[in-house]
């Protein structure tokens, strides 16, 4: 299997990376602006980065060869952008998207957290635009709809909810989020594939995020 992180230069995937190593015998590519200055390369055989952004269509063509599973560590509300990357993975044949967006781009979050939650967040609808877009691009895909980040050793827990479900859980480690999509590209039933997935930690309904 070969897995494309892109976005690799962010907090997520420097978790994501060496749990990948660890639990897989996935090669990966790592694709970042500036990326070989500033990736640390854990396991050089199994290991390639590349330096792009995603206005060179060229670099992520390339990156695209050979990939089976793509990681797009912040879906941001460009269009443009993401319609590079379906474009890029439909050419190379790359089999699945996994989409990490943010909570609330349906108004799943409700009570306390969530009107605390639109107040610091804005106007998400340029999310749901490219939510939508993925979820009608032909791609197998995962969209995580991730609630507020934090750091924290050890804490992998995580709880999930469909889309058309109310939100669970004020935050999440990234840890727990780079576990998850651990575990959704070991998957081999199918399980996560077409789902756009509420993630937060279990016994976090706070009216905020217990850091703030």
């Amino acid at each position: 299997m070969k897995v494309l992180i892109l976005g690799a230069a962010g907090q997520i995937p420097r978790y994501l990376t060496p749990m990948l190593l660890e639990q897989t015998d996935a090669r990966l590519v790592q694709f970042a602006r500036n990326g070989r200055s500033r990736i640390n390369v854990i396991d050089p055989p199994r290991e390639t980065v590349v330096d792009g952004d995603f206005t060179n269509t060229a670099s992520l063509d390339d990156a695209m060869e050979g990939i089976d599973v793509v990681y797009m560590n912040d879906a941001t509300g460009n269009m443009t952008t993401i319609k590079s990357i379906v474009s890029a993975m439909k050419k190379a044949g790359a089999s699945k998207l996994i989409l990490a967006s943010v909570l609330g781009i349906y108004g799943e979050v409700k009570g306390p957290f969530g009107d605390w939650n639109r107040r610091m967040v804005g106007d998400a609808s340029d999310r749901k635009d490219v939510a939508d877009y993925v979820e009608a691009s032909g791609v197998e895909y995962t969209i995580l709809r991730l609630t507020w980040l934090y750091n924290q050793e050890g804490n992998n827990r995580y709880e999930v909810t469909q889309k058309g479900e109310d939100f669970k859980g004020a935050q999440v480690t990234r840890q727990a989020v780079a576990h998850l999509i651990v575990d959704i590209i070991k998957d081999r039933d199918g399980a996560f594939m077409y789902k756009s997935l509420g993630v937060g930690e279990p016994n976090t309904d706070f009216d905020r995020p217990s850091f703030y």
